[in-house]
């Protein structure tokens, strides 16, 4: 009979559930039964793209962003009441379906109460340090001691320069044993004709979403070329609409948006972690335009923009004329780095 093991991405944008889609497929192929769990637009994600696998809801954190950026960390303060609140209600949820599906094993991305003493248990995450301003270390503290109770941390980068984490992935100290996996992208790359002009990808929680999105099509309107526009909005069905010369889709499956960026000159995108992997991995031009307050992607996308590989700017103030120095930067590049699975799904192995 196959082990069964709970994969639990956290709903916060799409990001956590996408770069679960490589782990799922690794857990099939090594002859393990994965069962998703996970809540909103990243389990109607998952859903779509596993349909024969068994998933679960568990209880939403409920994450919105403040309407104005400067505001992001005291709508996260004045949250956590009700985060925590969520993440008990997870452990609770969790203990039931170890039981109802006789689990062996959980891989967290980021979901702090998807644990059990008595299974072994890894968490996910890209953040040992979390980024929160004057209160980095606090954040990052905290952070820590949810961490310590999961037996493994998987960090989706290489450990050594070059890498695309930055200090986020490697603080200069960390206690907990950690073990660098590689970046994680559902994505391969493919040689073939350029077909699009641009390709803009959002995603993320609102109402910073709607922001972007209204920002961009303002701008777009004066665009010369051809763009494909993916609003991020998981609907029960594909819907597309073409306006001038722009055309517009809620949102896309991994294959259709695998060679739609492929296809795609110039992504324009939130600097999102998982974005990031995915680009690198495809070898792209991007302009990043991280979600206001959000201190992680700001700190992606100026790293990035110095490390002269993608420009970026704030939301508020892009417009065309930002992308005219595409040519002075460099694009992402994959980082060479063969993930064994074997060797770490060998934690649910012993008996």
């Amino acid at each position: 009979m196959k082990k069964r093991i709970l994969v639990a991405p956290l709903n916060w944008g799409l990001g956590h559930a996408t770069r679960s889609i490589p782990i799922i497929n690794a857990l099939i192929t090594h002859n393990f039964e994965p069962i998703i769990a996970s809540d909103g637009v990243a389990l109607t994600l998952l859903q779509k793209e596993f349909p024969n696998l068994i998933s679960v809801e568990l209880p939403s954190y409920n994450v919105t962003y403040a309407k104005k950026g400067k505001f992001f960390k005291l709508k996260i303060i004045k949250d956590a009441p009700k985060l925590l609140k969520a993440i008990k209600s997870e452990k609770k949820a969790t203990i039931q379906l170890i039981e109802t599906y006789k689990i062996d094993g959980i891989i967290s991305d980021n979901r702090l109460g998807v644990y059990s003493k008595h299974i072994p248990s890894v968490f996910i995450t890209h953040q040992l340090k979390v980024l929160s301003g004057t209160t980095t270390w606090f954040s990052t503290k905290i952070h820590e001691e949810f961490i310590r109770k999961f037996d493994a941390c998987w960090v989706p980068d290489v450990k050594k320069l070059p890498n695309l984490s930055g200090k986020l992935g490697h603080p200069e100290t960390f206690e907990i044993p950690t073990e660098y996996i590689g970046a994680l992208s559902r994505f391969e790359k493919k040689d073939g004709p350029v077909l699009n002009d641009m390709l803009v990808l959002l995603s993320g929680p609102e109402p910073q979403r709607t922001f972007l999105e209204e920002k961009l099509i303002s701008e777009l309107k004066n665009y010369k070329g051809t763009v494909v526009f993916v609003k991020g909005i998981m609907q029960a069905e594909q819907t597309t609409e073409v306006i001038n010369n722009i055309t517009f889709y809620n949102f896309m499956t991994s294959s259709l948006l695998e060679k739609t960026i492929n296809e795609s000159a110039l992504i324009i995108s939130r600097s999102g972690y998982t974005t990031v992997m995915d680009l690198a991995k495809l070898g792209k031009k991007a302009f990043f335009i991280p979600t206001p307050g959000q201190f992680e992607q700001e700190y992606l996308a100026k790293r990035l923009t110095e490390l002269k590989l993608v420009p970026s700017c704030a939301q508020d103030d892009f417009n065309l004329n930002k992308l005219e120095n595409m040519d002075t930067f460099k694009g992402l590049k994959a980082i060479n780095f063969n993930t064994d699975f074997k060797k770490l799904f060998s934690l649910f192995e012993s008996e």
